[in-house]
């Protein structure tokens, strides 16, 4: 290795046992990585991005096999070191790696102060200069009142908190380098950019090397000097961030960028990659791409596909690079679309000249909740929503965007009927929502969750589960509801063959798709869609996204969106609602509101948001 060179992979292959056979997890990933850079990985969910970095920490499940021809820590070769030596010398000591999720990473019955000091003391520091060293982390990554939150339980913080005291931890033994995987997935855009902020901060005056793990591209673009792009287990790209990004050669990466959403006009259509991720269980020959590949040649699905050199010290695996070379009368038939099939079209209940023009109207909502602080504390009163008002038009999109606390969520309820305001008036299709039934209720609005394993019945069938709401209102027959079933399943993009299936035997975008059919089932006027695509990969996200917008245009469908990603507020968005502390502080057309904001809170939110084009921009300055 060279004297700059920090960590070096060359054939790393991980191997999960499954019921179907061997699961090849990664396959071939080669890397290498300098001391003080920062190196992206990103793909879309089972690309082997967080496998990787399991597998370099020694963190894989029981029963997976990993090989490699060799993995080198500066001069030493970690595949030479026992388990007991790799988690006595490396382990969280010279490699620090913090997750996705610092709740499920933190110990609930621990202070943040045992487990920070934890390992420092098993080194062989005092508990005092364990905590000494805590307490000045704390206040370097920007935690109010350390003393206070050592003493502090995981739940006593807020996630943003949670996630900088995780960062500390990992920096109490000051590692060379520092994995993050998906460090900023689960919090609001602000805090997401002052974490981002702290990681090139830390790496700065540390000297600290990292590798970032994600699926925003805006996100590598703005943090990392180089990308590395993995699908299906194995590395497609690599090289510096800029070059690779705005010239990609890999169908792959190409994919990846047209798949983000608010980069063209409202309501253009995305670049949805088709189909899904292939199994990776049993032998894999060719392009693992091949199959999802417009470009795709027959050479492609049983060659080796050798990595090509980029003129920008990159390279790509990759036989047609950018597709302008493959034959044109072997190309693959995949298409990029996915716009519904024109036949047997379902409509809406006509709209009667008496009807009012908006489908829902919300005027002066006020809820306030009584909490305490501690046991025997004080009560004091939270005002969740605070005077809100706002209509959601016919054929309408109103997009609520604000941060963790602001009150979304809770107006989502009170919207939905499913929680009382303490004062103000909802309209609903024309009718005071109090006064209607809930059966009524349920054929004006429906709503479509962020996480859809946990608001689809995991013992019932998909075919049950789309049906329930028909059987509920008992207004016709099984044989009838079972044709309604089949027919709206099509029309999200589901085969028949999946009615038979439950949610755990689907992906993530395959039960959201499954929560819409339900949702459409009774044909509302109005969806109500809370964070219906945070909790899914960039590409899944635009075919979600493009189903819905094919369905606002065919039905005749409203929809009230709630959501903290304002690209996708610019691809979907008639008009926004801004909510900070339960207020809303500015409304306005899309258009106008995320480029003219007239609020400094919104101003604030549109500067924290991530961006390729602010990214190229600031590098050519």
């Amino acid at each position: 290795m060279s004297t700059n060179s920090l960590l070096k992979i060359d054939g790393l292959d991980v191997t999960l046992p499954t019921p179907g056979g061997p699961l090849h997890a990664v396959r071939g990933m080669t890397l290498s990585l300098g001391r003080g850079e920062a190196l992206g990985i990103v793909g879309e969910s089972g690309s082997g991005k967080s496998m990787t970095a399991l597998a370099l920490m020694r963190l894989l499940p029981d029963g997976a096999e990993l090989r490699a021809r060799s993995i080198r820590y500066r001069e030493d070769d970690l595949t030479a070191l026992s388990d007991a030596r790799f988690a006595a010398t490396v382990a969280g000591r010279r490699i620090a790696m913090i997750f996705q999720e610092p709740m499920t990473s933190l110990n609930p019955v621990y202070t943040i102060e045992r487990q920070m000091t934890e390992l420092m003391v098993r080194d062989g520091s005092s508990p005092s200069q364990a905590r000494e060293r805590a307490l000045y982390l704390l206040d370097r990554v920007k935690v109010p009142d350390p003393v206070q939150r050592l003493r502090s339980y995981p739940h006593q913080l807020s996630g943003g908190q949670r996630q900088r005291v995780m960062i500390a931890m990992a920096l109490m033994t000051e590692p060379q380098l520092l994995i993050a995987d998906e460090p900023t997935t689960a919090l609001d855009v602000t805090v997401q950019a002052q974490i981002l902020d702290l990681l090139a901060e830390l790496r700065q005056d540390l000297g600290m090397a990292m590798i970032l793990i994600t699926h925003d591209l805006a996100v590598v673009a703005n943090a990392v000097d180089r990308v590395m792009v993995m699908y299906g287990g194995q590395p497609l790209e690599s090289g510096p961030t800029r070059a690779v990004l705005s010239d990609p050669r890999h169908p792959y990466t190409r994919g990846l960028l047209g798949c983000t959403p608010g980069k063209g006009a409202r309501g253009a259509r995305l670049n949805a990659i088709p189909g899904i991720v292939p199994s990776l269980i049993g032998p894999q020959q060719g392009c693992i791409f091949a199959p999802r590949c417009a470009y795709a040649s027959a050479s492609c699905r049983v060659a080796d596909i050798v990595p090509a050199k980029r003129q920008d010290d990159g390279w790509y695996r990759c036989l047609h690079p950018r597709g302008l070379d493959a034959p044109q009368d072997d190309r693959s038939t995949a298409s990029t679309s996915s716009r519904l099939p024109n036949d047997e079209r379902l409509t809406s209940s006509p709209v009667s000249a008496a009807e009012p023009t908006y489908v829902l109207a919300a005027q002066d909502v006020v809820r306030t909740f009584s909490q305490r602080k501690g046991l025997f504390g004080q009560p004091f009163t939270v005002r969740a929503v605070d005077h809100a008002s706002l209509v959601v038009g016919r054929g309408e999109t109103l997009a609520v965007v604000g941060e963790s606390g602001s009150g979304k969520s809770t107006l989502a309820r009170i919207l939905l009927g499913l929680d009382e305001p303490d004062q103000g008036r909802i309209m609903l299709g024309g009718h005071e929502i109090g006064t209607l039934s809930p059966q009524a209720r349920a054929r004006l609005v429906q709503p479509v969750f962020q996480d859809p394993y946990s608001s689809l019945n995991p013992r019932r069938s998909v075919g049950d589960i789309v049906a329930r709401p028909l059987a509920l209102h008992g207004e016709i027959g099984a044989a009838q509801r079972r044709t309604e079933v089949i027919r709206i399943l099509e029309r999200v993009g589901l085969p028949q063959r999946v009615i038979n299936s439950f949610p755990g035997q689907l992906s993530g975008g395959q039960r959201q798709r499954v929560a819409i059919a339900r949702a459409l089932i009774l044909r509302p006027q109005l969806l109500l869609c809370d964070e219906p695509t945070s909790a899914l990969d960039v590409s899944v996200q635009a075919q979600i996204l493009n189903l819905l917008q094919d369905l606002q245009e065919e039905f005749g469908l409203s929809m009230l969106f709630i959501t903290h990603d304002i690209g996708v507020v610019r691809q979907i968005a008639d008009r926004v609602v801004v909510m900070r502390a339960g207020r809303i502080v500015e409304e306005g057309a899309a258009g106008t509101v995320l480029t003219r904001p007239s609020h400094e809170y919104t101003s604030l939110l549109l500067d924290s948001v991530p961006s390729l084009e602010r990214a190229f921009a600031g590098a050519a300055a």
